[in-house]
Order: C-alpha cells, then sequence, then structure tokens
C-alpha cells in the first residue's frame, strides 16, 4: 500500500475516556484493519480492511484541522499494520500531538507524544513495546485474565526504564463490566499498583 495513504474507518472528535488520559479532548483516528481477532472486540467492524476506503493523510489531516484539536488518537483495528511515519509527521508539523493505542503485534512506526500498549493474548506483543510504551493497558474479560496481566506488568517492569508504576490500568470488558468489575475492584485493592480503567466514553454517550 502507497505509504501516502492509509485505510480509514472512521475519524471524530470527541473525548478520550480510557486510560491514563481519560477525559481529554482528542481527535480519533481509526485505521482498518486487523489480525489480532480478540472475539470481544466492539469494534468488529474495522477488521475488514477490504470494506473501507483508503484515504490519503493530507485528506485525513486536514479534516482534523478544522476542529483545532490539540491532541489526536490513532487506533484501529490494529493501526501498526501501516507506516505511520507519515501521518504522525503531518500532525506534529501542524501542532497536534500524537497518541497511538495499540496490541503492540505490529513493528512500531510513527513519532509519538504517547504509547497506550494493550497487548493481547491471542498475538503477543514485541519486545519493544514493553520499552517504550507510557502506559499498560491490560483488558479483563475473566479472571484468568488477572495472570495475563501480571505476566505483562512484569515485562513492563523488567524492561521500561521510564516506568514508574503510574500508567497500569485493568479495563472491565464492556459487555461483562457488570460481572467482571467486582473481580476487579478486589484485585486492585490486593494489587494497589493497577489502576482502573472504565471506557468513561461510553458512559457520557459519545463515540
Amino acid at each position: 500500500m502507497n505509504s501516502d495513504k492509509i485505510p480509514l474507518m472512521e475519524s471524530f472528535y470527541t473525548i478520550q475516556g480510557e486510560g491514563a488520559n481519560s477525559g481529554m479532548p482528542a481527535y480519533f483516528i481509526r485505521l482498518a484493519g486487523c489480525d489480532v481477532g480478540c472475539h470481544w472486540c466492539d469494534v468488529k467492524e474495522s477488521w475488514d480492511v477490504k470494506k473501507h476506503t483508503v484515504v490519503s493523510i493530507e485528506s485525513i489531516v486536514e479534516e482534523a484541522l478544522k476542529f483545532n484539536p490539540a491532541n489526536s488518537v490513532i487506533t484501529g483495528g490494529e493501526p501498526l499494520m501501516y507506516n505511520l511515519d507519515g501521518i504522525t509527521q503531518q500532525l506534529k508539523k501542524n501542532g497536534i500531538k500524537t497518541f497511538l493505542e495499540t496490541s503492540g503485534a505490529y513493528p512500531l512506526t510513527g513519532e509519538w507524544d504517547w504509547i497506550c500498549l494493550s497487548p493481547k493474548k491471542f498475538k503477543p506483543a514485541l519486545p519493544e513495546f514493553y520499552l517504550n510504551a507510557d502506559e499498560l493497558k491490560i483488558i479483563i474479560y475473566n479472571k484468568h485474565d488477572f495472570k495475563f496481566a501480571d505476566a505483562c506488568l512484569k515485562l513492563f517492569q523488567g524492561s521500561n526504564k521510564n516506568h514508574k508504576g503510574r500508567n497500569l490500568f485493568l479495563q472491565p470488558e464492556w459487555s461483562r463490566r457488570k460481572e467482571i468489575l467486582p473481580a476487579i475492584i478486589d484485585f486492585v485493592k490486593e494489587n494497589p499498583h493497577w489502576r482502573i480503567s472504565l471506557q468513561a466514553h461510553k458512559f457520557m454517550n459519545v463515540p
């Protein structure tokens, strides 16, 4: 695929609802395509790249500038299936900070002000992400996911020199939030280095 064009599922100006930057206004750029295959994914319509339009980086940035955003979030799908050097350079050139949400399954490209690593059991994150991520966010679907969270934490703590234990999040999978949240609360009370992320944008009814 031409490096100055990427498959876009949707883009919109909203409020970040998850993780360390929850409550922050940001322009979201959701790219199409993902082969990580989380069965609980709430944007499965993003998986099939053929169903979405390939758009020029220039037009994506032009649309973003209409909202004069201070921040942008590039997400997916799995955004790092594509080289993101060009789009992040253009966003930063226009004074827009760049935030990445990724599973870490593909090599890191792009220039980033913040990297949120949300690794998945189905396709493990590459070691470079544990070294470079600013935030570790684990989705909890069932109680077995707590063991996965601990395993990811060991990798994060063992390789990330800038890690200070402040940006570690457990987030209930939305469809099971009522069932799993009590277990997350108990786990965080016993392991206070973790914090809880609640997808506040869904409670606020914004994209």
